[in-house]
């Protein structure tokens, strides 16, 4: 039996939502102040970008402010929600969203300052061994990430930075790279590969990578493993600890909603941990904390991912954190991806409804069509002129993002976003294209 794609579908599966009371957890923007004409909340898919702004925020934030106001230096043991252990706090909820230990999990800086950071005891090239593997379309923060460590480990290694950076590209054709050909091109220069770090969820095509297999392969041919996985960390299921990489990060404020900026995360497999003599850059932060106030000079690395931490960190940032790892833990990855399943899929079969119209210009979708293969975004090739289609689309309420050169990227978030948010989306795409 074909799939229902209309109105009253959408509606029938709002209310039978067991997650649809989040969403009144969340700010929704105005349409009328994002760019939009006429009253009434914005159609906002853009989670993958800019996640919504948690409503308990404000008052946390308030709290933190409050208790800096009456403790000062106090606060780091007094305040409502001490600020010494405050990173302590946050490790169950980082353990759930990204399936680790808690000891395998830290709060910190932001993500391209945590790969380089993990990149300096992962990536660790010799004249022979030095090439790091990237996908074609990786982030462009991760390009210049990994072809700098390339610049500075060649000067003193001899060999050429130009030949260190293999970049997977999917075959002609096709916009996704194939599994089997990731792990042909892995075998191929085995004897020559240092790193293999590839992002969970490309950014562009939102293909999610199979993370075991990937992990696995390269792990058996001595390469370390690092991911990217600041557009999968709470869209995708994860399994860290079990599928075994090296080393992963990933920013906060796409699906995590812990606003622009926020303090990004970062793990390191426990078969790493409490090896003192692990190559890291340290500081005070990552020291054993059991020795941490006898203030002497000699760094005694955490057991746990604390080790790669070097300040204490910034309460002000890691609080929005705090407050959206509550909402996650209170949802559960689980139910937000049996429900991001559902959501996406609908969108998926709303999109075939218009290309099936007769005389209707076709919507191409460059995401994998397989549901195990992708996290909630599609990313959407518009027929003629994608970047006036994207703004007229803004013009009538719909908050997407437009990539170079024809890509609008759509991501229904579970946690706020509904199914009558996708068939509006869908009926208002229709008309603009």
């Amino acid at each position: 039996m074909r799939p229902r794609t209309d109105e009253a579908f959408a509606l029938e599966q709002d209310q039978a939502d067991p997650l649809r009371a989040f969403r009144d957890e969340f700010h929704v923007p105005a349409a009328a102040d994002v760019g939009g004409e006429g009253a009434g909340p914005a159609l906002y898919f853009v989670g993958n970008s800019l996640g919504l702004m948690p409503r308990a925020t404000r008052a946390a934030l308030a709290q933190e402010l409050d208790d800096w106001a009456r403790f000062g230096v106090e606060g780091h043991f007094h305040a409502k929600h001490p600020w010494y252990p405050y990173h302590e706090a946050l490790r169950a909820g980082l353990a759930h969203v990204v399936g680790a230990t808690e000891r395998e999990v830290v709060a910190m800086n932001s993500l391209t300052v945590n790969l380089h950071l993990l990149m300096v005891s992962f990536y660790r090239p010799t004249r022979e061994r030095y090439k790091i593997v990237i996908e074609d379309t990786a982030f462009p923060s991760d390009s210049y990430a990994v072809l700098s460590q390339l610049d500075f480990h060649a000067r003193a290694l001899g060999f050429d930075p130009a030949r260190g950076l293999i970049r997977l590209k999917p075959r002609a054709g096709e916009a996704s790279i194939r599994t089997d050909d990731i792990l042909a091109a892995i075998d191929r220069e085995h004897a020559t590969i240092a790193l293999v770090m590839l992002g969970g969820v490309n950014y562009l095509t939102g293909q999610l990578f199979d993370l075991r297999a990937i992990t696995t392969f390269t792990r058996e041919r001595g390469i370390a493993v690092g991911w990217d996985l600041a557009h999968a960390a709470g869209n995708v299921s994860l399994r860290l600890h079990e599928d075994g990489p090296d080393f992963a990060a990933w920013c906060s404020y796409k699906y995590l909603n812990s606003g622009p900026g926020a303090l990004a995360g970062a793990f390191v497999h426990e078969r790493h941990l409490g090896d003192a003599t692990f190559p890291r850059f340290a500081g005070w932060w990552g020291n054993d904390p059991a020795t941490r106030f006898t203030m002497t000079p000699d760094f005694i690395p955490s057991a746990t991912a604390d080790a790669w931490s070097l300040s204490n960190p910034p309460i002000l940032a890691a609080c929005p954190l705090r407050v959206s790892l509550d909402i996650f833990t209170r949802a559960s990855m689980p139910a937000l991806r049996a429900k991001s399943l559902r959501l996406t899929a609908y969108l998926e079969s709303l999109l075939a409804d218009l290309n099936a119209r007769p005389g209707h210009a076709r919507v191409g979708v460059l995401t994998p069509t397989d549901p195990a293969q992708r996290g909630c975004q599609l990313s959407l090739l518009l027929p003629g002129d994608a970047r006036a289609a994207h703004k007229a689309l803004q013009r009538r309420g719909v908050v997407a993002d437009y990539r170079e050169p024809s890509v609008v990227r759509v991501a229904p978030v579970p946690l706020y976003n509904t199914f009558h948010d996708v068939w509006r989306f869908a009926s208002i795409l229709g008309e603009v294209v």
